[in-house]
């Protein structure tokens, strides 16, 4: 019996070809095993028990790293075909336009370690050091097939050594494209930009004490760079705040496992995402004893973000310090260097000292970062250990379609039927830089996923972001119709396909900013999904924006345009006690205000959280995205008890001038600041599912979401969770893709796809 299997899914790149060559001799059976780019192709012939075995281990024995979306099983009656024995063949282009998929880099698995820490081992100490089952995936890779010479390893042949090994059916690196040894591998060197200091395991070592000194050290990495310093002393972290421009981001850090309880609380489901293959920077709130190992300047939140160790050589840091801020490796808004020339060049000035390396990394991908709210893991960046593995949804479709995403925190999607390609993190698009970043990422995983033609593209209602303009370009390129959906709809669509579900819906799309249908800003947006499609039917209030884009990164304008509703002149003097404002200015504000000049209306949440958090004096300046809506969340932590609240509502409009004048006259009375700030974030949450109740319960829908940046809020997703449970709904919430922007691609995905009724 002869039988032909195409095996489709996650096949490249996690040791599945040697798994078939193994199972094949196990079963006695003969024929061959080959890549065809983007799906793997297996040809078996022996008895039919044998075949039947032969299959049911490849279902269920699988390489951990592994996914089989869907095997193809066609006997075969050419006789002509003779083998002798079970070979891997090798690898071809696929000619018909399946969708491939490359695996996402993974940790250093045990095994290696173990190995690199063995000083009889001849990887003893070797910071590159990987197998079938772990290490770089996506980062290196060109194109498909998955194999060395198409990744960035082509540059180092293989010694005699690991040649064997590739080569041993038995051994873990066959056919491990990133196995290399000291002999035949990349080389690490340490330089001050100048000269090289120190070569190989010396400049490992050399890196640790330069370290513990306070220096700043760029760590060139498996898909970017770092920025490195102690976390215990203030002057190393101070001045890598001033170098980089970000005076009050919070850094993430890396420490090891066995260091984390020190300084952090962490519960098990935490536990177990960050020991995961995946490593990802898991968002932890603070410990008790934090204090007593961290400078306050790594954290000014009450949360720390906290990733593992991923490669050999993270690894090889830790001697004697418990954790190192690990932040990546770029201006404010740009994409992170990758490139020896190009961290040299524009990390002069910011690090003392760079530990690169002379492997290229072809794809450029950022940390991952998760937090836990509402009892599950979400992301707030979708990236390493993620990327560019698809996330499959439950939707009929037979188009290939790509969405280019939002503007800020953005990433693109190539849809091809159930499977979304979200990329890799890519960033602020307003930034040329960035911009060119996001193209070069469209063209790599069209690439990647061997997708020839685009049947349509999808965009941001936005006409002015950079991202609709590249849609544009790209529609006329491809010769194709071009779908522009709202913004918080596309959230809201997001959550949707997150979810599998389809039914009717009413969600809250909340955040910062998002270009309405109406022309305004819109952010805090009442949805309703119903018989496939979406519509607004509740809002906050409207507010003007005094001085558009300023009250963004100014939140004592947004106070100061919301309260003047509430108490007129009096604002003037009120906002005067801040000494913020200039008098000049403050007449320049009152001229704005009065003659309603640059005061865009907008319904955003984001903006009113900003408002409370500039009233409470929190912030003033928004130096990074959500910056004072994010401080304001763990002041509101700090209140225990419960507040009763009675949200003023009228026509489904929740209204926000009253809560801030209720935060106003809880100031004058001296209320705690933590309440205060508990107050609105409970006045918003509890307003929003009131209008979202009544909605559902007018149309009879029984399920109720929250979606968007202020999602992420803990406050306000649990308050609304808790209301929705306790009245009997089903509540949705996200868990495979990121609730704020880097999940716009996907909802514009399905937006598609739902419009056009499939």
């Amino acid at each position: 019996m002869r039988v032909k299997i195409k095996v489709k899914g996650i096949v490249q790149g996690v040791g599945f070809r040697p798994f078939v060559y193994r199972i094949a001799k196990k079963n006695n059976l003969k024929g061959y095993v080959k890549n065809l780019g983007n799906y793997v192709e297996i040809l078996v012939e022996g008895k039919r028990e044998d075949i039947e075995s032969f299959i049911n281990d490849l279902k269920n024995k699988k390489p951990p790293l592994s996914r089989i979306d869907k095997l193809d099983i066609e006997e075969i009656k050419d006789n002509s075909l003779n083998f002798d024995d079970f070979y891997i063949i090798k690898s071809e282009n696929a000619q018909d336009e399946e969708e491939g998929t490359i695996p996402a880099d993974v940790a250093i698995c045990d095994d290696c370690l173990r190995e690199m820490f063995d000083k009889n081992d001849r990887r003893y100490r070797y910071p590159f050091t990987a197998c079938t089952n772990c290490g770089p995936r996506f980062t290196i890779v060109e194109k498909l097939p998955y194999d060395r010479e198409n990744t960035s390893m082509r540059d180092f042949p293989l010694c005699r050594e690991c040649l064997e090994e590739y080569k041993n059916p038995l051994d873990r690196r066959f056919h491990a494209q990133a196995t290399c040894c000291p002999i035949c591998g990349p080389k690490v060197f340490l330089t001050d930009g100048k000269e090289i200091i120190a070569e190989k395991d010396d400049a490992i070592r050399e890196t640790v004490k330069l370290l513990e000194e306070g220096y700043i050290l760029a760590i060139k990495g498996i898909g970017g760079t770092h920025l490195a310093c102690k976390v215990g002393e203030d002057e190393p972290v101070l001045n890598l705040r001033e170098r980089l421009g970000r005076p009050t981001q919070p850094f993430a850090v890396m420490s090891k496992i066995e260091y984390i309880d020190l300084f952090a609380e962490v519960d098990e489901v935490e536990r177990e995402i960050l020991t995961s293959l995946r490593r990802p920077i898991v968002v932890l709130k603070k410990g008790e004893d934090y204090d007593k190992y961290f400078s306050e300047y790594v954290s000014n939140l009450d949360t720390i973000g906290v990733m593992l160790p991923y490669s050999g050589l993270h690894y090889l840091l830790f001697d004697k310090e418990i954790a190192y801020v690990m932040t990546s490796a770029n201006l404010p808004g740009l994409p992170m260097v990758k490139d020896n020339d190009e961290i040299l060049k524009k990390l002069e000035g910011i690090a003392d000292y760079f530990l690169l390396h002379n492997r290229r990394i072809v794809n450029r991908c950022d940390d991952s970062v998760v937090k836990k709210v509402a009892n599950r893991i979400v992301f707030l960046r979708r990236s390493r250990g993620f990327a560019p593995e698809p996330i499959k949804v439950d939707i009929e479709n037979d188009k290939n379609i790509l969405c280019v995403g939002a503007e800020l925190n953005s990433t693109a999607c190539i849809v091809k039927r159930n499977k979304f390609y979200l990329t890799q993190y890519i960033g602020n698009t307003s930034k040329y830089e960035t911009f060119c970043y996001l193209r070069d990422a469209i063209n790599n995983i069209l690439r990647l996923t061997n997708t020839n033609k685009i049947d349509a593209i999808v965009c941001d209602l936005h006409p002015q972001f950079n991202s609709t303009k590249l849609a544009e370009e790209l529609a006329e390129k491809f010769g194709v119709e071009i779908l522009r959906v709202q913004h918080h709809f596309a959230h809201a669509y997001s959550l949707l396909g997150d979810n599998n579900y389809f039914d009717d819906a009413i969600i809250l799309s909340l955040d910062g900013v998002g270009y309405g249908l109406d022309g305004n800003i819109w952010g805090g947006e009442v949805l309703l999904f119903k018989d496939n499609k979406m519509e607004r039917v509740g809002h906050l209030e409207e507010q003007y924006q005094l001085g558009g884009d300023l009250a963004t990164k100014y939140p004592l304008r947004m106070l100061l345009s919301i309260l003047y509703k509430a108490i007129g002149e009096e604002v003037y003097d009120f906002i005067k006690t801040y000494n913020f404002f200039s008098d000049k200015e403050l007449r320049l504000l009152k001229f704005q205000l009065d003659k309603k000049l640059n005061c865009p209306i907008t319904t955003s949440t984001g903006r009113v959280l900003d408002a409370i958090s500039s009233l409470l004096s929190i912030c003033f300046e928004k130096t990074y995205d959500g910056e004072p809506s994010i401080r304001l969340e763990p002041v509101a932590n700090r209140f225990k008890g419960d507040i009763e609240v009675e949200p003023k509502i009228k026509n489904n409009i929740l209204n926000t001038t009253e809560l801030i004048y209720k935060c106003y006259e809880m100031l004058l009375n001296n209320e705690s600041k933590e309440k205060i700030a508990y107050y609105a974030h409970i006045y918003i949450a509890d307003g929003l599912f009131e209008i979202a109740k009544k909605i559902a319960d007018k149309y009879g829908i029984n399920t109720i979401g929250i979606t968007g940046g202020v999602s992420y809020n803990r406050i306000i997703t649990e308050r609304v969770m808790n209301n929705a449970k306790k009245e009997g709904f089903n509540f949705i919430y996200h868990q495979r893709v990121p609730n704020g922007d880097g999940g716009i691609s996907f909802g514009q995905g399905v937006a598609y796809i739902l419009k056009n009724g499939h």
